[in-house]
């Protein structure tokens, strides 16, 4: 008895493993399929979804028994109000200088550099002199020069006291005089040329950029960059570029909101300028607005907001309270139904800008309605409700 009970375990036991054998053949079999199917389900989802809260929205209508026991949906609610709507663009600029002086040498070619009179940082004043360049050449032809027009002078003194006494011609006195005439006038002529070795500030500002050093070569511009940069701070603007889109709707006098956030300033300012040439490569349009003298320093980055559009009096909603379905926009508010029953009520609006998740509603919606600003995802039109804590509008 006791070998046919082992016998019988046995039995089962195999019979059981193999039955389990098949089953996991048989769920790895159905693998793939499972997940072509939970795939075509995920496909599916949004209409499926679309569908189920159409049908429950259906039964809810057709089924009062919810409403007959009181079981409303809880929802919060605001009024609508007026208010002041303005649309921004906002934008990322770069404050410039309005006079920014790329000092170059005076005589076009330049030269090698003989002494430097300003530093990096330092004020300096229109006219003041900033360096001067090798000039010895010059000098030496100068000084021989001089010595020409000395004797030049002694030969005509020479000749006007014989003309005085009636002794000589009078085209030998002539020529003596325009002897010394050419020779001053190629004096004045060289010591123009020697003054243009000499490089003086073209404006009142911050020597910026002082990139050249004695014996070094003073062209203007080196591998670098500007040799010499003096900087006016006085003038200051903010340079940014804007999409075409906006072309139509930005223009000079435009308001702007200048922020610095480096330097914890804001500006209030009007477009001075809007360029009427759109970059290809960007497709953007320059723009500048002025901000007071000596508040920043250039190359600062600045946060910029365009005002393109306003309206003094607008219907103004939170952006997220607003629907879409296949009919278009639409809100939820709050009504009376027949039977005297507080329901949601689905409104299409017509809307218009939006910014700072706010949006202008342009049709649809009147002061003093009551919005459904909480509970409205899950609520349905004609839907009995019940207001938790109503808030009033802020003043």
């Amino acid at each position: 008895m006791k070998r046919i009970f082992q016998y019988t375990l046995i039995s089962s036991l195999a019979l059981f493993m193999i039955a389990c054998g098949e089953g996991a053949k048989e769920k790895k079999g159905s693998l793939g399929d499972k997940k072509a199917q939970l795939e075509k389900l995920k496909k599916d989802m949004a209409t499926t979804s679309a569908e189920i809260k159409k049908l429950e929205e259906e039964i809810a209508k057709l089924d009062t028994t919810a409403a007959q026991q009181g079981k409303a949906k809880l929802v919060a609610v605001a009024p609508v109000t007026i208010q002041d709507f303005s649309h921004y663009i906002d934008l990322q600029g770069t404050v410039t200088a309005e006079d920014i002086s790329y000092i170059a040498p005076s005589n076009g070619m330049g030269g090698v550099v003989t002494a430097i009179y300003i530093k990096e940082g330092q004020f300096v004043k229109k006219g003041q002199l900033i360096l001067k360049m090798d000039d010895k050449v010059l000098r030496t032809q100068l000084n021989q020069l001089q010595t020409q027009l000395d004797f030049a002078k002694d030969i005509y003194n020479r000749q006007k006291n014989l003309w005085e006494q009636n002794i000589g011609s009078e085209v030998q006195l002539i020529s003596a005089k325009n002897n010394v005439d050419a020779i001053e006038k190629h004096i004045a002529t060289l010591n123009e040329q020697i003054r243009l070795y000499t490089v003086t500030s073209s404006v009142n500002g911050i020597a910026d950029v002082v990139d050249v050093k004695v014996g070094e070569m003073f062209t203007g511009a080196g591998a670098r960059g500007p040799q010499i940069q003096i900087v006016n701070n006085s003038t200051l603007k903010v340079k940014t570029s804007v999409p075409e889109n906006y072309m139509s709707r930005v223009r000079v006098g435009s308001p702007v909101i200048i922020s610095l956030p480096d330097a914890g300033k804001t500006f209030n300012s009007t477009v001075s300028l809007s360029s009427q040439l759109i970059d290809p490569n960007s497709r953007t349009f320059a723009v500048e607005a002025a901000i007071p003298g000596g508040s920043v320093r250039p190359n600062t980055i600045a946060s910029v907001r365009i005002k393109d559009y306003s309206a003094p009096t607008a219907v103004v909603i939170p952006v997220n309270l607003v629907q879409t379905d296949e009919r278009g926009k639409y809100v939820f508010a709050v009504e009376k139904d027949s039977k005297g029953r507080t329901v949601a009520a689905k409104k299409p609006v017509v809307i218009g800008e939006s910014y700072n998740s706010m949006i202008e509603i342009k049709g649809g919606l009147q002061a003093g309605m009551q919005l459904i600003t909480a509970g409205y995802q899950s609520v349905y039109d004609k839907q009995v409700i019940q207001i938790d804590a109503p808030v009033t509008a802020s003043k």
